[in-house]
């Protein structure tokens, strides 16, 4: 694809939880913060998940887009009127009340989301949608998650294709011949399909992989897989960025 926009965008990104030694800290992966960078020439803005001390709409006004991440945590089921399966199962409600009003908002207001993994299902969550808590226990489906003790590297290697649908934004992107590979790594996926969203690319076992928000002024774009892992070597994950960084109005 094309960059079409020479300009260098502000990209703000929602931080995760994470308790080290007693104390609570505000992070985000590097991977994310380069793939800005390096795929899209912008700069990446990190603000805290702390929803009821921070102004949503001072920090909409202040950036041209929002990548909302993945995580090793998940959506907490009570955004969706479930229980937790598992009470081994990491949630982050911190981040959920800041980002699930956060994207109706974006999207409200016409600003370009990209949501990658966790992100996509809080983008599903947003709008209405469930998820299903650990898809190896639905029936028909695989696993899609990978054994976390392997290399980094190997984590993120192409794992199973997805097919596109017809005439979709990612149907566009793509310019290879046969269907996308790409790596994998939930174990939780979207169920019911939230309200304006449609699907962009299903699984072989017919799980959801990327959705988008239908009636947007602008791009808001879920994938469940990583386009953002060494992005630069992979022109189909570049094209997602790069639509992204098309839709960015200076």
């Amino acid at each position: 694809m094309t960059i079409k926009n020479k300009y260098k965008p502000i990209i703000g990104l929602p931080t995760c939880i994470k308790n080290i030694d007693d104390q609570r800290f505000h992070v985000v992966g590097e991977k994310y913060l380069i793939s800005i960078i390096k795929a899209m020439g912008g700069i990446p803005i990190i603000f805290p998940s702390i929803a009821n001390l921070t102004d949503q709409q001072r920090i909409l006004n202040s950036i041209d887009g929002i990548l909302f991440t993945g995580s090793l945590s998940n959506v907490h089921p009570a955004n969706y009127n479930k229980t937790l399966d598992s009470k081994s199962l990491l949630t982050d409600p911190d981040r959920d009340s800041t980002t699930l009003p956060l994207i109706r908002s974006a999207i409200s207001c016409g600003k370009p989301i990209l949501c990658i993994c966790r992100g996509m299902q809080e983008l599903n969550v947003a709008f209405g949608g469930t998820l299903f808590q650990y898809l190896p226990n639905i029936p028909g489906r695989m696993d899609h998650d990978v054994d976390r003790s392997l290399p980094v590297s190997i984590q993120y290697t192409a794992r199973h294709s997805i097919s596109l649908k017809p005439d979709s934004l990612l149907s566009s992107l793509y310019k290879q011949k046969g269907e996308p590979m790409v790596n994998s790594l939930h174990s939780q996926g979207v169920d019911k399909l939230g309200d304006g969203l449609i699907t962009e690319a299903i699984a072989s076992d017919g799980q959801i992989e990327a959705i988008k928000y239908k009636n947007s002024e602008r791009f808001a774009l879920g994938v469940q897989w990583h386009p953002e892992w060494q992005v630069r070597n992979n022109p189909f994950y570049l094209s997602i960025f790069h639509s992204f960084l098309n839709s960015i109005q200076p």
